[in-house]
């Protein structure tokens, strides 16, 4: 994870964009050239529809300049995004933060 948080806050300081800017630059045809070339790792393992269990995310969140395409896609257990965007969340806040003077 200090890895992940490092790579996090180089990558915002580098990218100047705001968190609302990153959230609209989400592209559903990303996500679907994602599935369509990484099977789902669940039971049903499926390209298309519902993957129990799964969800995509984005290696490096969006908030600290990470790209919304394929490249930068991985599957992800819920359990795992859930503890990762709890910390995605308190690092991007930081960063808006820091960005923002205060």
């Amino acid at each position: 994870m200090k890895k992940l948080t490092v790579i996090i806050i180089v990558l915002a300081i580098l990218n100047p964009h705001s968190h609302a800017e990153a959230a609209q630059k989400r592209s559903a045809k990303a996500k679907y050239q994602f599935r369509k070339e990484h099977i789902c790792p669940g039971p049903a393992g499926t390209r298309y529809g519902k993957c129990e269990g799964y969800v995509i995310d984005h290696i490096v969140p969006l908030c600290a300049g990470g790209a919304d395409n394929p490249a930068n896609m991985q599957w992800q257990t819920v359990t795992e995004a859930k503890a990762k965007d709890r910390l995605e969340r308190k690092q991007c806040a930081a960063l808006r933060k820091a960005r923002n003077g205060h």
